[in-house]
């Protein structure tokens, strides 16, 4: 597999010229200045590029191009965003880039409730709590009928830690979940939020899946003309939050909407972190059977906290190979599909993956970075993960 680094531009706490030392071939990096829906201008991605051979480094996979709630729901100016994805598409292939992940979660992307929760060994991780969570869905958002989407054991004691934080935990909590990761595609505020969920009511699983498909038989042929490959990112965590329904959260999931537009230029980006917070699944039989279709890994992993409560878990990001997806596993199926694919003469036979996530740890501590996106907590990781690969090899 090629060995990337997800780098956020100018504004990365972690310079450019930094990512020889750690070793990485690639970048992954996305025109997050953009606002969602917009067309990436032929320009912005000529500087990105720039930016990013300053270090003798290419930009070699789109993280993300983000899709737009617009696009998500079937608004009623869908037909505009379609063309603006389309010409984004046609500017990125006309830049040489070929690999463009996106993802499909209703109004939150990616979602923790702490940024820096301490470790045993003095460093920090991210992590859910499904609790704090339940305390901001039902008492400081205040959604209608939140309640009744929790045991009522379960709302009450949301309603009890809510009453036991100060102002300052509350509004530590609402900026950890609304105030948009790295990488996120909006910032929201609370009555964006409440304004968004409006707009999805009456959208359930089935309607959003449709969407998804109508989006991607609308963009595939342009980027299957393009020699593009679109890689659709699992939801993060796996499970409804807020009441909306998530659909690219199980390798059923993907089943269908693979089998629906079936094209190389439609797959899958493969998180273990993300998809391994749920029991139960097979990462390798994932693999064998859709691995044809996968075009970008990320490899991190997560410990689920507790019992399920409602299908849903507590967890946090534990370090590459100590968490509760068998790693080594993972590792040596996608090594397989590349032997595959190199006997079928593909021209993508090498798998583009970046270490996902890590822990903060010693300077890192000090150095106020991205939550989720250290430069020791991930060099430990793609060094661990790199070691894998060398052997398995």
């Amino acid at each position: 597999m090629r060995q990337t680094w997800r780098w956020f531009g100018p504004a990365d706490t972690i310079p450019i010229t930094a990512l020889p030392q750690v070793g990485v071939e690639g970048v992954v990096s996305a025109l997050h200045h953009v606002p969602t829906g917009a067309v990436w201008p032929v320009e912005d991605i000529a500087r990105r590029q720039s930016e990013i051979r300053v270090a003798g480094l290419e930009w070699e996979v789109v993280e993300s191009l983000p899709v737009s709630e617009t696009i998500k729901t079937r608004g009623p100016d869908w037909d505009t965003h379609i063309a603006n994805y389309i010409e984004s598409l046609e500017n990125l292939a006309a830049a040489g880039l070929q690999v463009i992940c996106y993802n499909f979660m209703p109004v939150l992307d990616w979602t923790r409730t702490a940024l820096r929760w301490p470790l045993p060994h003095g460093g920090t991780a991210m992590r859910f709590d499904l609790l704090d969570f339940a305390v901001f869905d039902i008492c400081i958002l205040e959604r209608k009928g939140a309640d009744a989407d929790y045991p009522a054991d379960f709302a009450q004691k949301a309603a009890q830690r809510f009453a036991s934080m100060d102002d300052n935990a509350r509004r530590q909590l609402q900026h950890n979940i609304v105030a948009g990761l790295p990488g996120a595609n909006d910032n929201w505020g609370l009555d964006d939020i409440r304004q968004l969920l409006h707009r999805y009511a009456g959208i359930n699983a089935d309607q959003l899946r449709a969407n998804l498909i109508a989006f991607l038989q609308a963009v595939t042929p342009t980027a299957e003309a393009l020699g593009l490959r679109l890689c659709c990112h699992p939801d993060d965590p796996p499970f409804s939050l807020m009441g909306l329904p998530r659909i690219m959260s199980t390798p059923g999931d993907y089943a269908q909407v693979m089998r629906a537009v079936d094209s190389p230029a439609s797959g899958i980006t493969l998180c273990t972190g993300s998809m391994g917070v749920a029991e139960g699944v097979d990462f390798v039989r994932f693999i064998r059977d859709w691995g044809h279709r996968i075009h970008f890994v990320h490899l991190r992993n997560t410990t689920r906290q507790g019992n399920a409560i409602a299908g849903k878990y507590s967890f946090f990001e534990d370090a590459h190979l100590e968490g509760d997806t068998d790693m080594v596993r993972v590792i040596k199926a996608l090594l397989d599909e590349e032997v595959e694919r190199w006997a079928q003469g593909r021209h993508d036979a090498t798998i583009p993956m970046r270490p996902d996530h890590g822990h903060e740890l010693l300077d890192d501590l000090t150095r106020d970075g991205m939550p989720g996106y250290p430069l020791i907590g991930r060099m430990r990781g793609l060094a661990e993960l790199r070691g894998i690969m060398a052997a398995l090899s």
